[in-house]
């Protein structure tokens, strides 16, 4: 029996260890000091900087201030596009209609997104989905949260 108590808690310690080790691999993100450089420069003020990859691109998501936000840049230090949270109130009354009448529920949480073109974009979190609308409210697309 002490046998198997102790076989047990070697493999529970080990696979702990593992899980861990396996988290911290994922969260480490080597960004490319132009992407960071641009960054710094845009944000000097920022705080809890959490950098991640988005496909080819490096995203940052931040505070300023007491907004929360995100800019997502190439590897060459080109500002893709910023996000910036919004209360679901703030978005057009479009966008809330049209969750109302597809998905049956209520918008979780909201963002204005800003192109580097200056095209903007609105993004509703709804049922672990991120539905993407035009600046007039019109809807684009649906992704994956």
């Amino acid at each position: 029996m002490k046998k198997y108590f102790l076989v047990s808690g070697i493999l529970l310690i080990a696979a702990t260890g593992f899980c861990q080790e396996k988290k911290e691999k994922k969260e480490k993100v080597e960004v490319p000091s132009a992407a960071e450089a641009a960054f710094k420069k845009s944000y000097p003020t920022a705080t809890k900087t959490k950098w991640g990859k988005e496909g080819s691109d490096f995203e940052v998501n931040f505070m300023d201030g007491k907004k929360e936000m995100s800019a997502v840049y190439s590897s060459s230090g080109e500002l893709k596009e910023t996000e910036v949270e919004i209360e679901p109130n703030e978005l057009p009354a479009g966008i809330v209609t049209y969750v109302k009448e597809h998905y049956k529920t209520e918008i979780k949480e909201a963002a204005k997104i800003t192109k580097a073109n200056g095209e903007i974009n609105y993004e509703a979190e709804v049922n672990k989905k991120d539905v993407i609308f035009d600046k007039n409210g019109k809807f684009i697309k649906e992704a994956k949260d």
